[in-house]
């Protein structure tokens, strides 16, 4: 079993940045395609940006696209997620998983994203 960390979040103003950060145990990060997902109150969680196992492809949901940027360090088993231009509705508990994902699920971090 796999445990996952994601830390990062935190409540900012619209318009404003926050980059989150995802850790896990043995090499689940480097043996993996990984992306972070969300769930926003009230919604099921979504795919929102995913990088290959390599590192030189990635994926955006449309809702995303532009303004958050995945990546890795392979060499210290992190994925980061560095989100710009951050509007209220990206308002959610963010999640670091496989792609496709695998049902071993962190704590989430929590991202609030005030008007």
């Amino acid at each position: 079993q796999v445990q996952i960390v994601e830390s990062g979040g935190g409540l900012v103003q619209a318009g404003g940045s926050l980059r989150l950060s995802c850790a896990a145990s043995g090499s689940f990060i480097s043996r993996n395609a990984i992306a972070w997902y969300r769930r926003a109150p009230g919604k099921q969680r979504i795919l929102i940006a995913g990088v290959s196992l390599g590192g030189d492809s990635t994926t955006y949901a449309d809702s995303v696209k532009g303004r958050f940027t995945i990546s890795r360090d392979n060499a210290k088993n992190t994925v980061h997620l560095q989100m710009n231009d951050l509007k209220p509705e990206d308002t959610a508990v963010y999640y670091c998983n496989a792609l496709p994902w695998v049902d071993d699920w962190g704590q989430g971090t929590q991202v609030t994203v005030s008007s």
